[in-house]
């Protein structure tokens, strides 16, 4: 089994199936495209697996998008404006605008998405917590008025974490967030109908015809999304190998994640083209630790990693050149906004000595220090077995348990019978102090137990900060109390490349995968 597979964002669980048969050579008007998983969920509100957000930005659209260079721009929505005091933020939708099935977009449908949006999405929660009315004022205006400013409404609405904030019909966007929509009807690039797909094999989507691009340039997720192939068929095809072999012969034009063993050979072949990431496209890895339960309920203890952990190690141990990874000290992803260097002096010089003085200067007593590995996916699999056998070097009684993923998940939400795991995730998701995992649910999180009095008032004050300036610098407080406690312990950040066929053009590099703007 190639890396392919092994390389699925570690956060989310997804079933495989069997490999299909390939098709004869597919229409000149078709893309063909092997992602990261099947689409199982097609509720892009109900489910946070980085799959059904990639289904939900071809299908659905959003309010407001982000460029390139993360700055939000409007994508639905023509104008919008807010009042001196901060209070009230009016927004217009753009003319023309047109549901799949032929309706108009208005903005009660825009109101009833976001309401429930708000009940699934961390961003969501926060916006809904100080909101004092969300109302449609006539079919295109829509008014939201909060009880306190917040710096947060508009990089929300075209945040692309999931769950991101797609707009439904109102009829759809009823139904409870806890259940799933069982009509899947956007206002998006392409069409989705369900006698076109056909579980465990293939999905077509179709242009649809009536969309209305933005005048300005495609740039990253936001601006003109110009459609220019008749289809874009989604392949499940689980075995890297057999993508990749696909890819070359041309019965594929995309495979979203290259296997990391067939780089090389696909590197030299001139009918193929690879896409390298970088800042919030890559992934970033870490290890949780439980603060719940010793050794590492005591921060003195879970400080030694800082001096132990040597992120060169782990990136080479998973085959990764310079090319396609680079250590990353900062909890919040190197290239992204919020990518600061406070507190990350304890972590710069790492060596076993170091970190065996600093072990025998604590209180740690010998007791079992219990490292899950997972052995069903390479990042969380490759960074367990570094670590354990680093922590061996300097002291720890390491107990390394294999398992696979799900157990991992299923483990970590009890505060006994574990210390440490490795993950990775997408850098967009660990790119702000309040979509961290490692940061959001500070007292309240499952993933690592750990509770810091400091972190609260200062996430208050960040998701109340009117100015980007303001919350850079909270960002960089977060991070000196989360170096102090060390709740988790970056270990490098990676991007796996995508590929394509050489004889498509202007593919937007994006690890979320978009097939707007591409052309042969």
């Amino acid at each position: 089994m190639s890396k392919l597979k092994a390389f699925i964002p570690a956060l989310f669980g997804l079933a495989l199936v069997a490999a299909p048969a390939l098709t004869p050579a597919h229409a000149a008007g078709n893309l063909v495209a092997v992602l990261e998983a099947e689409i199982v969920t097609l509720d892009p509100h109900f489910s946070t697996a980085y799959i059904s957000r990639t289904f939900g930005y071809m299908v659905f659209d959003t309010l407001f998008a982000k460029d390139a260079k993360g700055d939000v721009k409007p994508q639905m929505v023509q104008d919008w404006k807010v009042s001196p005091d901060g209070l009230t933020y009016s927004f217009t939708l753009r003319d023309g605008l047109k549901w799949h099935d032929g309706q108009p977009v208005t903005a009660a449908d825009c109101v009833a998405s976001l309401r429930r949006w708000g009940t699934r999405s961390a961003l969501g929660r926060r916006i809904f917590a100080v909101t004092a009315s969300l109302e449609p004022t006539d079919a295109k205006t829509f008014v939201l008025t909060l009880k306190e400013p917040s710096g947060l409404v508009i990089d929300a609405l075209g945040n692309p974490v999931s769950p991101v904030a797609f707009m439904m019909p109102e009829r759809i966007a009823r139904t409870p967030g806890d259940q799933r929509i069982t009509e899947i009807v956007g206002s998006g690039p392409f069409v989705y109908n369900k006698a076109d797909h056909r579980t465990g094999d293939r999905m077509i989507l179709k242009k649809f015809a009536d969309y209305l691009p933005r005048p300005e340039p495609a740039d990253f997720l936001a601006g003109g999304k110009r459609v220019n192939i008749d289809t874009l068929e989604i392949r499940v095809i689980p075995d890297g190998s057999t993508a990749a072999s696909a890819l070359q012969s041309g019965e594929v034009d995309f495979m979203q994640y290259a296997p990391f063993d067939l780089l090389p050979m696909l590197e030299k072949n001139p009918r193929v083209k690879l896409v390298n990431f970088t800042g919030g496209n890559m992934f970033a890895g870490a290890y949780r630790l439980n603060a719940a339960s010793k050794p590492f309920d005591d921060p003195a203890i879970r400080r030694v990693l800082w001096k132990l952990v040597d992120q060169h190690e782990v990136l080479d141990a998973l085959g990764l050149g310079a090319k396609y990874a680079t250590p990353c000290a900062t909890y919040f992803t190197c290239g992204t906004t919020y990518d600061s260097k406070a507190g990350t002096e304890a972590a710069a010089s790492p060596s076993v000595e170091a970190a065996r003085a600093a072990l025998k200067a604590t209180k740690y007593a010998g007791e079992p220090v219990v490292v899950m590995q997972a052995n069903d996916l390479e990042a969380p699999r490759v960074s367990a077995q570094v670590l354990a056998e680093r922590m061996k070097l300097v002291g720890f009684n390491v107990d390394l348990q294999v398992m696979d993923w799900a157990t991992v998940l299923a483990r970590r939400a009890k505060k006994e019978g574990w210390s440490v795991y490795g993950v990775h995730a997408g850098g967009f998701d660990l790119g702000s102090p309040l979509t961290n995992v490692m940061v959001a649910f500070n007292c309240v999180d499952f993933t690592g137990w750990q509770c810091d009095p400091r972190i609260t008032p200062l996430m208050e004050a960040f998701a109340k900060a009117p100015a980007e300036e303001d919350r850079k610098k909270i960002a960089a407080e977060i991070q000196t109390v989360m170096y102090d406690q060390a709740p988790a312990i970056p270990w490098g950040q990676f991007a796996q490349p995508a590929a394509y066929r050489a004889n498509w053009r202007n593919l937007i590099p994006s690890a979320i995968p978009v097939f707007w703007n591409v052309e042969k």
